[in-house]
């Protein structure tokens, strides 16, 4: 199997009504916003029988149904119901459980229908981007596309007689006229590409691999990469991440990679540095699989490791779709790309290291690796001096007891940014919880013998520490946002997407960037202490 997934997207077409043509569609979901409302079918095949479908019960809100229509295909109908008051993430919720409906016989054709019964002329808003209003109706057709989206893409398998189900050819939008359809589809592709690296068993990507398969998504997508190797990381002084890097058999199995995107305007401009600057800076942790090191795993807790890359898989899909949509954004990705292995020469507590930028490092627990590679990605991202650095990493089992899998937690320096990071969670359905960044914080990584402990030696807050240890490798005064993707993965799904594995991150990057045009509110004002 390819390490790049080669599905295609389905053809996407729109349509004023379904009554007419589209009765050979294999499956119609329609999602009906306002469960005491009276919907009209009239725009839908057979409406009769769609009218005996809401009919068959009072509905309520959160409620799927389904039958099958009297078409030539017979056609899967399922019907679902949602609150006016419903939120990004619950739309999304919904349509992914009437996806997972709507799909299960693996229909090659399918049509997508929002009706709204809040009022006479269908105009319910929700609060929507930069403090304004949306038609609730297209974001809920919104989700019921990017639901389609994702559980029409397979994830990899490896099974001896691989399954030859049908996947989708054709989605049928009714209305949809006013949709993003470049961006919506950019993201799915994103969202998907995120989930695909995560899924990958550890012996299939590998240090060797990715940097392979950078080099071809690099070339597809036009972007530039460098590879900085074990030799290049010593020259710079990365101690951090090398000391979690000694433990691995092969000195080629890590490494930093370093893609850039840059607008055709950049790239033609006279002054060869402003031209190199980018405007954001992606940073993920590529552990690409993690045994706790010296400080071994139990078996439950090693088991899925293979996925703690994931901030990396973020860092680069995001990048990808910018470059897609050909965005006026210039953006950086640095994937810190390593394992964290057992073994003679592995890293042990008490060693003491020194990062990139001079700082020394008392190691205090082997299986807080990620925030050692992430240190010294940091600063080589920083040098580069970006407006924004973000970066992504499956750090600490604290937010996940904060949070669950339901949520992520953010950090953010910046008060101009908190507000459309938060936005931005809330309307990509990736929902975030901001939190502290005070300095008193640092009382529990003081070290008497280096600069900085790596961690406390009690897991208390031990997303905040991570945060405030981070904090120390990225340039001051630098606007840094850091995401604790304790939302990664999540048994059962979360939202629109049904796999344990999310790909959380990639959509609230995008509408963070794009949407909430973060680079322009970091231009508002001066910064204040967040």
């Amino acid at each position: 199997m390819p390490l790049i997934p080669v599905t295609q997207t389905p053809a996407i077409s729109l349509a004023r009504s379904l009554a007419r043509g589209h009765s050979r569609s294999d499956a119609i979901a329609v999602l009906i916003i306002g469960e005491r409302g009276k919907p009209k079918f009239t725009n839908l095949p057979t409406p009769d029988q769609w009218t005996l479908l809401h009919q068959r019960s009072r509905a309520e809100a959160g409620e799927v149904r389904s039958c099958t229509l009297p078409t030539p295909r017979q056609t899967q109908a399922v019907l679902g119901y949602v609150s006016a008051k419903a939120s990004p993430f619950e739309q999304l919720a919904m349509a992914g459980r009437m996806l997972r409906e709507a799909l299960a016989r693996k229909p090659q054709t399918l049509a997508l229908a929002v009706l709204n019964t809040t009022d006479a002329q269908g105009v319910a808003r929700s609060a929507s981007r930069g403090g304004g209003s949306a038609p609730l109706p297209e974001s809920a057709l919104e989700a019921l596309l990017s639901a389609a989206l994702v559980q029409d893409f397979p994830l990899p398998t490896f099974r001896s007689k691989p399954s030859r189900a049908r996947r989708l050819s054709r989605i049928v939008l009714q209305g949809g006229g006013a949709l993003d359809l470049p961006r919506i589809l950019a993201t799915a592709r994103a969202q998907n590409l995120a989930r695909w690296l995560t899924a990958l068993p550890p012996n299939k990507l590998d240090a060797a691999s990715y940097r392979r398969m950078l080099r071809e998504l690099a070339a597809r997508h036009r972007l530039k990469l460098r590879w900085l190797d074990e030799a290049a990381l010593r020259r710079a002084g990365a101690g951090a991440f090398l000391a979690v890097a000694a433990g691995n058999a092969r000195r080629d199995a890590a490494g930093i990679a370093h893609l850039s995107y840059r607008p055709a305007r950049r790239r033609t401009q006279a002054t060869r540095g402003s031209a190199r600057a980018p405007d954001v800076a992606l940073i993920g942790k590529g552990i690409l699989f993690d045994t706790g090191g010296t400080n071994l795993k139990p078996h439950r807790g090693m088991l899925d490791m293979h996925t703690d890359m994931a901030g990396s898989a973020v860092a680069l899909a995001s990048l990808i779709a910018l470059a897609e949509q050909r965005s006026p954004i210039a953006a950086d990705a640095w994937l810190a790309i390593t394992e964290n292995r057992i073994g003679p020469t592995a890293y042990q507590p008490q060693d003491i290291v020194r990062a990139a930028n001079g700082t020394t490092i008392q190691v205090i627990h082997t299986d807080a690796e990620g925030r050692m590679a992430l240190a010294d990605t940091l600063v080589l991202a920083g040098r580069s001096k970006p407006q924004l650095m973000i970066d992504y990493a499956t750090l600490t089992g604290a937010a996940v007891y904060a949070l669950t899998e339901r949520m992520s937690a953010v950090f953010c320096r910046d008060a101009r940014l908190s507000g459309p990071l938060l936005a931005a969670g809330r309307i990509s359905g990736e929902r975030v919880v901001q939190f502290p960044l005070d300095a008193d914080f640092d009382a529990d990584i003081e070290s008497k013998i280096a600069d900085v402990a790596q961690c406390a030696v009690e897991g208390k807050g031990d997303h905040i520490i991570a945060a405030r240890f981070l904090q120390r490798f990225v340039p001051e005064k630098m606007p840094w946002i850091h995401v604790d993707l304790s939302s990664a993965t999540r048994s059962g799904g979360l939202g629109h997407v049904l796999s344990d594995v999310i790909g959380f991150g990639v959509r609230l990057t995008l509408e963070f960037l794009q949407g909430q045009n973060a680079l322009a509110a970091l231009r508002r004002a001066d910064p204040e202490p967040s």
